[in-house]
């Protein structure tokens, strides 16, 4: 009997051995584990909760989800499609630190061996890699965000209005500036970049007309290093603001370091430099997220491309702080209700370039075509692009 027991015993722990070996316990439970890629690059993980009929989705991520930046906020609208459609059996996988190279490519079939039949790339030079994708996988849906490339049946582009945070808080810059030189630290020399220079301006010199924006290209969308040279160097110019179109937080650091203020950008980064941040334009990606998935599960879904505002909760002006004062807090709520019912369009003519030349004419307003091939500045920047 007492060998009996014995073998009985050594076979049980053999066989809680193996399950380690596994990666597997007794209290594993795959419903409430989390799924994580192994796709190319860093990985992040997502919450799982389906079964094998259950929908994978899988986003891709330029940096890292804890830079309080453009991934973060990405990621955000990930878990906040995790937790408004937590009962629809959804899973989703996210890879950070993806460059704008074949490791796209790598990614993307990672993903998809996986099981992900929708994949949202985030990064504008992801695109052409998406295309590609798009074409080798036809039963896979893919969101490219920041393009201008689709295909009609399951790749498309999306983006949002930013322009209206952007010229939000344009209007707290301009009424902050004592000096009436704001600075502007750039990533790439593309439309969208462009752009958001040029409503941020419009929205400064909408409150204040002798107010210059100085723009530094960096070449780089995330190097807090790089950033950060650009913005000290902007403020050893005479710069006493700084907005930024970067995904960290150094140029708001070197603001706070120099005693000027910053305007920061995807999300609330008050906290990096407390003593400089006044706002930020933000986004609210979720609200995509969730209406496009939920089209999918529904069988409703279709290839449209997409540029959200206001209106559609997916982009907006953050939080101001207690820097700004109550007056300039005024003069923006009133900019955003004036959005939001209509009576203001941003996107709307009359609007000069940087010679004096009327682009959008009084009465028209810029198109979705003239926004995504923008490649010029309006009055009141300082500052070249490459041809």
């Amino acid at each position: 009997m007492k060998r009996l027991t014995a073998l009985m015993l050594t076979i049980v722990f053999v066989c809680m051995a193996v399950l380690s070996g596994c990666g597997l316990s007794a209290t594993d439970n795959s419903e409430n584990s989390s799924s994580t890629s192994t796709a190319s690059g860093t990985t992040a993980s997502g919450s799982s909760s389906t079964d094998a009929n259950g929908l994978k989705v899988g986003f891709i991520y330029i940096g890292s989800v804890g830079d309080v930046g453009y991934t973060y906020a990405h990621d955000q609208g990930r878990k906040y499609l995790e937790t408004t459609l937590k009962d629809k059996n959804i899973t989703t996988l996210a890879v950070e630190n993806v460059p704008e190279t074949a490791e796209v490519e790598k990614s993307i079939n990672n993903l998809i061996d996986q099981g992900c039949k929708a994949i949202f790339a985030t990064s504008f030079g992801y695109m052409d890699f998406v295309e590609k994708a798009a074409k080798d996988h036809p039963d896979v849906k893919f969101f490219h965000c920041s393009g201008n490339k689709s295909n009609g049946t399951n790749f498309v582009n999306y983006f949002g209005q930013i322009e209206e945070g952007r010229y939000l808080s344009g209007i707290v810059a301009g009424l902050k500036t004592k000096t009436n030189k704001i600075g502007y630290v750039a990533a790439m020399q593309i439309p969208e970049v462009i752009r958001g220079i040029d409503f941020f301006t419009l929205g400064v010199r909408s409150v204040n007309p002798d107010a210059v924006v100085n723009v530094k290209w960096t070449n780089t969308w995330y190097d807090p290093q790089v950033e950060k040279d650009a913005a000290t160097a902007l403020l050893n110019e005479g710069n006493d603001v700084i907005a930024q179109h970067q995904d960290s937080t150094a140029a708001q650091i070197a603001a706070q370091e120099k005693n000027a203020f910053a305007i920061g950008y995807n999300s609330d980064s008050s906290k990096a430099a407390p003593k400089a941040y006044l706002t930020a334009p933000v986004w609210n990606w979720g609200v995509y997220y969730v209406d496009q998935v939920q089209k999918i599960l529904d069988g409703t879904w279709k290839a449209e491309n997409y540029l959200g505002g206001m209106k559609d909760g997916v982009v907006d002006i953050g939080p101001m702080t207690d820097l700004v004062d109550a007056d300039i807090k005024a003069k923006v709520e009133e900019a955003k209700k004036k959005i939001l019912d209509g009576s203001l369009n941003v996107l709307a003519g009359p609007i000069k370039d940087q010679t004096g030349a009327v682009k959008i004419p009084e009465g028209k307003v810029m198109t979705v075509e003239e926004q995504q091939s923008c490649k010029w500045f309006v009055e009141g920047v300082n500052g070249k692009i490459n041809k």
